[in-house]
């Protein structure tokens, strides 16, 4: 019977020894999943990330329009762009939904549209500018109303449907014998590497309605201009009326900033984006003209999307600190005529990687209401730093850098100070250039202590009879 028992203990305590292995390998094991289900969702997260920061609607006139123009559209994608093509008609068509943004960045490729469908109108369109949104509008010679009062909003006027761009000087030699076939110089471009790409001698094709920038906005870009000879009218129409735009105010491409740092770029040409444009050879109409093998608009339209999508040109403020000179961390409150050291750090967006900005041009201002100190930021290995002296005046301040650069963001910074004045205990006990006072004030004392010895002491004569 003891040994039964005794069978029946060791039995029990193998199984739940047993039971208490099994238990602790499938903790081990969900760990394990766990850990890698994190890992997994950390990935999928960093993903959608990256997507979500290139969520691209293209509206299109018609599909076929993603074939004539793919090398650009695959530009896109082998950078990271998620891009989405509708027909700008498509009654399923939503830019907001919910008080939210479905995209980031918009391409209308599609100038003939009488009617965005969907939730798409002109306002809406406005409204994810106003939103910060991005937005690359190609024209053409068919533009429809709705890309016409979206060039008003911006301050870019297009000129009638049906008009073109002519120039009798400047045409290639394809040209059917409109004229309207335009070889743009490079020297027409504007001088912004960042927005325009690296200078090269191609010239550019274009094909298209010209547009005029309105002078009393300071926000629009000319960036291509036609040339002296250039201008915009019917082709098949004698001239009876002064065109709408003639020599280098015909502009061929402008752009936009916002002062929200919102860009947007229109293209008078839809066909400068088109893959017959990025392959053919140009040459002038000239005698004598060089021809080249591949035009120059392939090049130009890539650095223009980098730009207009915020891959270029984009900066930001980094770790800002300011201090009295040999001390590490901010008082609570400066004093007037303190020697101060202010250094911030200003970083660049470049191929995704946040990379130090470059400049010898930023400036400080110390402000209260209007600059009381103004100087240039000196570049300190990754940071940029400038020691002066606080002005003899106490109050409120501010260190404030205020960067606005063609071709990049707006960069803003402004960190509030205070300035007091010296404590009692801080001033000088003697002032060198109050000695003649120090010197009247104890030969007055020693006269008056003379004066009084004298009173005192002399005796006046006793009157005799």
């Amino acid at each position: 019977m003891a040994s039964l028992v005794a069978v029946m203990q060791t039995n029990r305590s193998s199984s739940v020894f047993s039971r208490r292995n099994q238990a602790e390998a499938m903790c081990r094991r969900f760990r394990v999943l766990d850990k890698r289900a994190l890992v997994f969702l950390s990935l999928v997260s960093m993903l959608h990330c990256a997507l979500a920061d290139g969520k691209t609607l293209v509206l299109l006139d018609n599909l076929n329009i993603r074939d004539t123009h793919s090398i650009f559209f695959r530009s896109l994608a082998d950078r990271g762009f998620d891009l989405t093509f509708k027909t700008a008609d498509d009654p399923s068509l939503s830019l907001i939904k919910y008080g939210q943004f479905l995209y980031d960045h918009l391409i209308i490729f599609s100038p003939s549209v009488e009617d965005f469908g969907g939730n798409i109108n002109l306002e809406t369109i406005t409204s994810f500018i106003d939103g910060g949104g991005n937005v690359l509008v190609a024209a053409s010679s068919d533009i429809g109303d709705p890309l016409r009062e979206l060039g008003s909003e911006c301050g870019i006027e297009f000129d009638e449907e049906k008009t073109a761009v002519i120039d009798h000087h400047n045409y290639d030699v394809s040209d059917p014998g409109e004229h309207t076939l335009i070889v743009a110089d490079p020297e027409n471009l504007l001088k912004a590497p960042t927005i325009v790409g690296k200078p090269t001698n191609k010239p550019v094709l274009f094909k298209g309605v010209g547009m005029v920038a309105d002078p009393e906005n300071p926000l629009v870009l000319d960036i291509l201009t036609g040339s002296s000879t250039s201008y915009s009218f019917f082709p098949d129409r004698p001239i009876t009326q002064y065109p709408h735009a003639v020599g280098k105010n015909t502009l061929l491409i402008a752009g936009l900033q916002a002062r929200n740092n919102a860009r947007v770029v229109f293209s008078g040409s839809l066909d400068f984006f088109s893959d017959a444009f990025f392959n053919s050879g140009v040459q002038k109409a000239t005698p004598g003209s060089q021809r080249h093998e591949r035009t120059g608009n392939m090049e130009l339209a890539e650095a223009l999307a980098r730009w207009v999508f915020k891959e270029a040109g984009v900066l930001r403020v980094g770790a800002v600190a300011h201090h009295r000179v040999g001390e590490a961390d901010p008082p609570a409150a400066y004093t007037i005529t303190d020697l101060v050291e202010y250094s911030v750090v200003i970083e660049m967006l470049l191929e995704g990687r946040w990379v130090p900005f470059d400049g010898d041009d930023i400036q400080l201002e110390f402000v209260r209401i209007d600059p009381f100190v103004r100087t240039y930021l000196k570049k300190n290995g990754g940071k940029y730093s400038v020691q002066f002296k606080l002005p003899d005046v106490y109050g409120v301040f501010q260190f404030k850098v205020d960067y606005n650069r063609l071709g990049y963001t707006h960069l803003y910074s402004s960190t509030q100070v205070s300035v007091r004045p010296l404590q009692h205990t801080q001033y000088e006990r003697f002032i060198a250039s109050a000695y003649p006072y120090y010197a009247s004030v104890f030969s007055m004392m020693a006269g008056l202590f003379l004066f009084s010895i004298v009173f005192l002491h002399m005796k006046e004569k006793e009157k005799t009879d």
